[in-house]
């Protein structure tokens, strides 16, 4: 499995304006920007995002759509759950999580940001080696 031909959706450019909250090189590519702000991510193997809040006062929150590869999800406090092409994630508003690669394999998602009042991303710390070393693919 590579990049090119993950699934349907196109991988889009390096992320470069969100490196700073990644260990390992992600793609970008933003499928809408009306109604609702919907983006293919691409992560290459080991790949993970900061940990991070989706803040808002009222609604707000994420929805991953898992499309190709297999990676994971975590909220802060639980057990990391492991996830393949088809899973949907629902993430509240105003809950500390990360996402990211598997060790061995390409992950791509959709990512839908649920309309918010008041909404807006809090990047945090990094997910540690020893942290992503301990999941078992």
């Amino acid at each position: 499995m590579n990049k090119e031909n993950l699934s349907a959706f196109p991988v889009g450019e390096k992320n470069d304006a969100y490196a700073k909250y990644f260990i390992g090189q992600s793609y970008l590519n933003m499928l809408s920007l009306e109604q609702v702000s919907i983006g293919n991510v691409t992560f290459e193997p080991r790949c993970r995002n900061n940990w991070h809040i989706h803040h808002a006062e009222k609604g707000g929150g994420q929805i991953l759509l898992v499309t190709a590869g297999k990676g994971w999800y975590c909220e802060w406090g639980k057990a990391p759950c492991a996830l393949k092409a088809g899973d949907v994630v629902n993430i509240p508003a105003n809950v500390k999580h990360w996402h990211g690669a598997a060790k061995d394999s390409w992950f791509q998602h959709l990512t839908i940001e649920v309309p918010a009042e008041n909404g807006r991303t809090e990047w945090c710390e990094p997910v540690s080696d020893a942290e992503y070393n301990a999941l078992e693919d």
